[in-house]
């Protein structure tokens, strides 16, 4: 029996039968009521599942609480439900005990860096364990020998979620001396066969000192065959997986770099050949130990089998070709979350769900296998800059916001470590449910799905980048650049412009301190390809809806966020030089002060 028969199966699974096009998933409750949680339609290209509440359609931030008595910063089940995990755990054995189920085994993360591990979930849920197999891939039991021995599991039960949490997302991480479960209490996979699995790798490296870093990579030809590699961190929504995409040109084959939203003007740019693009990874980096060589850079691989693709900016047809194509006509099925469907059709990824009337859902998902990716890289890659991206709001003189960061910022080591404690999840967030204003998405921007302590990954993120000097680092901001809404254009621009620009430092003349501290550099011109990029699309304070006034009052927002954050991280643990950072920032230190703490 080969893996293709077993996700055949799955596929089957999920549409509720072989000779099934349309399967409810619902659960009846001890007390007689019944729960309609999920629709899913068999289509031509997969399947597509779309959740009853609005609710279910994004992740919970709260979702994440731990059972054990290891050391942690996250909730823990006794203290926010008021009671031992254990007697809850043995009754969703019983209750699975009821169920006709569906197992499979999977490698959390690759063999070597990762863990063994197996999947229990309730056969009328096909359509998660579908997802779950796409995401983390799934091993033939037939081949598996006597040193396979599954020390991660993943159980499902989704009624839970009505009878035991008030209807909220939860998922439970219960980490063993010799295993790790995690116990899914809902069937949206953000939380639990993406982000949960995420939160079992991020377990094993703060044990062994390594990091699963939160991220895209991308290996980025010029038309001139140089070859720079990418990866772009940041919080949900940040722009990791439009990293490994071409930019969206206008019909007449421009770019759209910028549409003021005060005034009827829009400032174009005429590229006519972008970079070639080879994906690396989309969301989940192995930053493993057996990876790094002695050449002073960041070596990742890829640690999933399918990307979690989030399409919430396709809105019409032709905005994305190469994705509308592949995910319309794909070799293999695929699984649609939030997308519009009827058996028998066609998912399209431009037709999202509504929440209610005139409201598209923010978070429509495809989930793509990895192998089916033009041009993707299934080997170990280097790193030549890392990106941080950074969702920012409109900015101007009457209505001051953190919107001031300029197209492109070039960080020192310091100051980039930094950014990476903070992660702000920044305006407008499409993945998650979340309140207004600036939030932390905590360290490494992976810090909610992480079960152990903050001050341990904040240690080994400065080790990565003390041991990474040839790195260098950079800001990018999307949604806004003060007046101007621009989308994610910022980094796309940026990661033709560096990859065209290679390993050339920047010059003195080009770069000047920002006026912030905390965003390291800004630049006083950008040309390429002969095209200029406007000085006040660099440099914010130079627009004249912001001007000084408003820039220095959003660069007040900024640092109040920043100083609040790092507060934190002030702990006997944190190593010294780690001290000094957050010190040079708490004392409001310029650019130079940072640049003295870390060289590159």
């Amino acid at each position: 029996m080969t893996v293709a028969k077993h996700v055949t199966d799955l596929v089957n699974l999920a549409a509720g039968g072989e000779d099934s096009s349309s399967h409810e998933v619902y659960y009846d409750l001890p007390n007689g009521e019944r729960k309609n949680e999920v629709i899913v339609h068999r289509v031509q290209n997969g399947i597509a599942a779309n959740y009853h509440e609005a609710y279910m359609r994004r992740r919970d931030p709260k979702t994440m609480v731990i059972a054990d008595d290891f050391p942690t910063d996250k909730t823990t089940y006794k203290s926010r439900f008021g009671s031992d995990f254990s007697e809850l755990r043995q009754e969703t054995f019983d209750w699975l005990k009821t169920q006709d189920l569906a197992m499979f085994f999977f490698n959390a993360g690759k063999p070597g860096m990762g863990s063994e591990a197996v999947a229990v979930i309730p056969a009328n849920a096909g359509f998660f364990g579908f997802g779950l197999a796409l995401l983390q891939g799934i091993l033939n039991p037939d081949e598996l020998d006597d040193n396979f021995k599954p020390t991660a599991f993943i159980y499902t039960a989704p009624p839970f979620r009505h009878t035991h949490f008030d209807g909220k997302q939860v998922v439970v991480h219960n980490r063993q001396p010799d295993n790790y479960e995690m116990f899914s209490y809902n069937l949206y996979p953000g939380p639990s066969a993406k982000k949960g699995v995420y939160g079992m790798l991020i377990g094993q490296g703060e044990v062994e000192g390594w990091v699963t870093a939160h991220c895209s990579a991308v290996k980025v030809r010029t038309p001139y065959d140089n070859v720079v590699t990418f990866m772009h961190e940041g919080a949900s929504g940040g722009g990791k997986s439009e990293m490994l995409q071409l930019p969206h040109r206008m019909p007449d084959g421009r770019l759209l770099l910028g549409d003021n939203l005060f005034k009827k003007d829009k400032r174009y740019l005429d590229l006519s050949q972008t970079c070639d693009l080879q994906p690396v990874a989309d969301d989940m980096a192995l930053c493993h130990p057996s990876l790094q060589r002695n050449d002073k850079k960041l070596w990742l691989e890829d640690a999933e089998d399918g990307w979690f693709v989030r399409v919430d900016h396709i809105t019409e047809y032709g905005t994305d070709t190469e994705l509308e194509k592949l995910t319309a006509v794909p070799p293999k099925p695929l699984l649609f979350l939030n997308i519009e469907s009827v058996p028998g059709g066609r998912a399209m990824i431009w037709d999202h769900v509504y929440d209610e009337p005139g409201k598209r859902c923010p978070n429509p998902r495809v989930i793509l296998p990895r192998d089916i990716v033009p041009g993707v890289v299934s080997e170990p890659v280097s790193i030549d800059i890392r990106s941080i991206g950074l969702r920012t709001p409109p900015c101007t003189s009457e209505e001051p916001n953190y919107g001031i960061v300029g197209l492109m910022h070039v960080l020192p080591p310091a100051l980039a470590w930094l950014w990476r404690l903070v992660a702000p999840r920044g305006h407008a967030n499409p993945s998650i449910i979340q309140t207004a204003g600036i939030s932390s998405e905590g360290v490494g921007s992976y810090w909610p799905f992480a079960t152990g302590k903050k001050v341990k990954q904040a240690n080994l993120l400065l080790e990565q980048i003390r041991q990474t000097p040839k790195v260098q680092y950079i800001l990018t901001p999307n949604q806004n650049i003060g007046a101007w809404a621009t989308g994610f254009m910022p980094q796309w621009i940026v990661r033709d412009y560096l990859a065209r620009k290679g390993s050339a430092k920047f010059t003195e003349e080009q770069i000047v301190p920002a006026r912030c501290p905390v965003l390291g550099y800004a630049l006083n011109y950008m040309t390429f390809e002969g095209r200029t990029i406007p000085p006040w699309m660099l440099q914010v304070e130079l627009q004249r809806e912001v001007q000084e006034e408003g820039y220095d009052k959003g660069a007040e927002i900024l640092m109040e966020f920043f100083h609040r954050m790092l507060k934190e991280f002030k702990q006997p643990e944190l190593d010294d030089l780690g001290k000094k950072i957050i010190e040079c920032c708490l004392d409001n230190g310029t650019v130079a002060d940072y640049d003295r703490l870390m060289h590159n």
